[in-house]
């Protein structure tokens, strides 16, 4: 690139940013910015360069020019601006996903100390409710800025469902804490049970419709370090999770109805869910990229 070249053949040269500066009248940010590519020289200032650095224009631009012309100089660094312009764009985007990933982070381990610290049940369950909430809320509003996916494009539908779906869960989740910690709905020991059951079970089922049909991102789905890395790898696992999820339940409605510990049955059923397309997904990763 022109950066790195004006960056080789100045140092080849044994000239220093401020020397350069001076001999062709700019500042030594001037010649920083062009060497750091966030800047491009124009046409007259570019030949300038060549001649100081005993170079030619197409070496400095790494291609070659059929014509030394003015004219197809211009046109060249106007291509080289245009992207330029279009790697900033992007640098800055990523820093604005960046700062919302960290506030969605921020608010999810506000949530996780809330609730190891507070000892109040009713503030701690409203605290924990407001950060988790105002976590989904920040990824719901920017949904296209994480994903880079446009608005108008038909993927982004199942990101919001499964959004929304995620609030629900929250929602209902708060709610009968709240009325059970003031004993408004008196729940027995198999009511939670069965609650608890009705409660993964749907999340399960959801998923296995939803996730198959998920686009390609790295914030909703089943994030393994292997899948968030390939897509062909995140397709294959949702898939996966879309084929199992169904038989899944109706293995945990089984278990739970026939085996006593429902703590043991949810977490082999949980694990089992992640673990076939989590293992399926690694082998599919690890021979892709072996090959």
């Amino acid at each position: 690139m022109l950066s790195e070249n004006i960056k080789h053949f100045r140092k080849a040269k044994g000239i220093s940013q401020e020397e350069m500066a001076v001999k062709l009248n700019v500042v030594r940010q001037t010649v920083s910015k062009w060497e750091n590519g966030l800047s491009v020289p124009d046409a007259d200032i570019l030949i300038h360069i060549a001649e100081l650095l005993d170079v030619s224009v197409s070496q400095l631009l790494g291609v070659e020019m059929e014509s030394k012309s003015t004219e197809d100089l211009s046109e060249e660094l106007a291509k080289l601006n245009e992207q330029l312009a279009q790697k900033n764009q992007k640098e800055k985007l990523l820093l604005q996903a960046n700062k919302k990933r960290s506030l969605i982070l921020g608010f999810s381990f506000l949530a996780m100390l809330i609730a190891l610290l507070v000892q109040n049940e009713v503030i701690s369950i409203l605290l924990v409710g407001v950060c988790l909430c105002t976590a989904v809320i920040v990824l719901y509003r920017n949904m296209a800025l994480l994903t880079s996916i446009t608005t108008d494009d038909m993927r982004i539908g199942m990101l919001r469902i499964t959004t929304f779906f995620d609030i629900g869960v929250l929602a209902v989740g708060i709610v009968f804490a709240l009325l059970s910690v003031f004993d408004m709905i008196p729940f027995s020991e198999n009511g939670e049970e069965i609650f608890a059951i009705a409660l993964v079970s749907c999340m399960i089922l959801f998923a296995g419709v939803v996730l198959p049909k998920l686009p390609y991102t790295r914030h909703t789905g089943l994030r393994l370090p292997w899948t968030v890395q390939d897509e062909d790898t995140w397709n294959v696992a949702h898939r996966i999770i879309g084929y199992i999820s169904f038989p899944t339940v109706l293995l945990y409605l089984a278990c739970a109805w026939t085996i006593p510990n429902l703590e043991i049955v949810t977490t082999c059923t949980v694990i089992i869910w992640i673990g076939i397309p989590g293992a399926i997904s690694y082998v599919f990763f690890y021979k892709k990229y072996k090959n």
